[in-house]
């Protein structure tokens, strides 16, 4: 057959119409139609996590005291930080963003599982930076991320009423209800800093991944929600949560700042440090092993190495604190739990191979979480990233 002009025309019409009618019926993998661009604005070429290799690190993350370029410096100063939910369930590991936070809370979710939250602003301004999986809210982990000032707060639903069908009545405990809390706080509502897929918040922000551990690797519907940071703060921006806030002062003045710089703590050797959320399940047992040619510790979980799924290498960090905290629960059928945040307690902080015994104070919802030596000396740590994990009152922290 001869292909003329007009043959060629008819040929082209026909495909770009076919391709209309099938996208017009075929849901996308979140669950419900979406436009095209939406679907692949995230598949677009990046320049990645190494954009920023070459700049000097000269600029101090003010929430940790590393040193970044002044090219994050100057995207970190115009938003205000992210803190996602990331669970840990063993079908979901590994996780991906989590060697990019500043900070990471650990807890107990439910059932023994731990459950993370990080909080991503100075490390995690590559274009590519994403989370994964996004899972849902808990009351303590709402408590700790007031004391953010506003900050944007990404999960996947949480602890709530949950009202019986046929009664009406609630089936959880009042202390486990996250979002009712989050209303409260005055984050859930439409355009609102509360990034819930249940909310107002979908594609390109989040979605499902089903391959993201790779393909061929079969991994359940609630383990595939991953939250794209670049996409949250252009959200963000949209909704008008940038750097300012609304009496025009910056994000950062209302949030009381850590101290940063030389570890000056004399205490006993830590080189390796083990511990667990509960007893009996070594799939979450931490340990930690003090590398000194980085003078930072390596992150193991389950007896194998923590390794972030993005970067495929080991999670490090320079300051671990365990912080003990009154536990309750299960408090319900839905086994939800709850952790004492606000408050005043006991801990442990690490780094540089060190350890010591500190205390902590949080005297409201919106206040800092402060960490002390046992003479009220405020700690100063190490710059680097910060892991607190939130143990029962009276479990062991085993170092030497």
């Amino acid at each position: 057959m001869k292909f003329t002009p007009k043959i060629i025309i008819s040929l082209a019409i026909t495909f770009f119409v076919s391709a209309s009618l099938a996208y017009a019926i075929v849901p996308s993998t979140s669950g419900g139609l979406v436009s095209p661009r939406a679907e692949t604005l995230t598949e677009k070429k990046t320049a990645g996590f190494g954009q920023f290799t070459d700049e000097p690190k000269t600029e101090a993350c003010p929430l940790n005291g590393k040193l970044y370029s002044k090219s994050e410096k100057t995207l970190w100063e115009a938003r205000r930080p992210i803190l996602a939910m990331i669970e840990n369930d063993i079908h979901a590991r590994p996780q991906s963003g989590l060697a990019s936070a500043d900070i990471v809370y650990e807890a107990v979710a439910e059932g023994g599982i731990t459950r993370f939250m990080g909080v991503f602003y100075c490390g995690a301004q590559a274009d590519t930076a994403k989370v994964a999986p996004v899972r849902s809210a808990r009351i303590y982990f709402v408590n700790i991320a007031a004391e953010y000032n506003n900050p944007i707060y990404m999960h996947v639903g949480g602890g709530n009423c949950s009202a019986d069908a046929a009664s009406g009545q609630c089936t959880s405990n009042k202390k486990a209800f996250a979002l009712e809390e989050l209303v409260k706080l005055g984050w859930r509502k439409a355009g609102g800093n509360d990034f819930d897929t249940i909310g107002d918040i979908g594609i390109p922000v989040m979605k499902r991944d089903y391959q993201r551990l790779g393909a061929g690797v079969e991994i359940a519907t609630e383990h595939t929600y991953v939250g794209y940071l670049s996409y949250a703060w252009r959200e963000a921006e949209k909704r008008g949560f940038n750097n300012l806030m609304p009496n025009g002062k910056t994000w950062l003045s209302g949030v009381k700042l850590w101290k940063s710089g030389t570890s000056d703590i004399v205490g006993q050797p830590a080189q390796n440090i083990k511990y667990d959320f509960w007893a009996n399940y070594q799939d979450f047992t931490v340990d930690w092993k003090y590398d000194p040619t980085i003078k930072e510790y390596q992150r193991n979980q389950g007896s194998v190495a923590h390794l972030d799924l993005e970067t495929s290498k080991q999670i490090t960090v320079p300051n671990i604190v365990v912080q003990f905290a009154k536990e309750e629960g299960p408090l319900d059928e839905h086994k939800h739990m709850f952790y004492t945040v606000i408050g005043e307690g006991t801990g442990m902080y690490f780094s540089g191979g060190q350890g010591i015994q500190i205390k902590w104070k949080k005297t409201a919802q919106t206040a800092r979480t402060i960490y002390t030596d046992l003479n009220g000396k405020e700690i100063t740590f190490s710059p680097g990233a910060i892991w607190i994990s939130i143990l029962p009152i009276g479990n062991k922290v085993v170092y030497n």
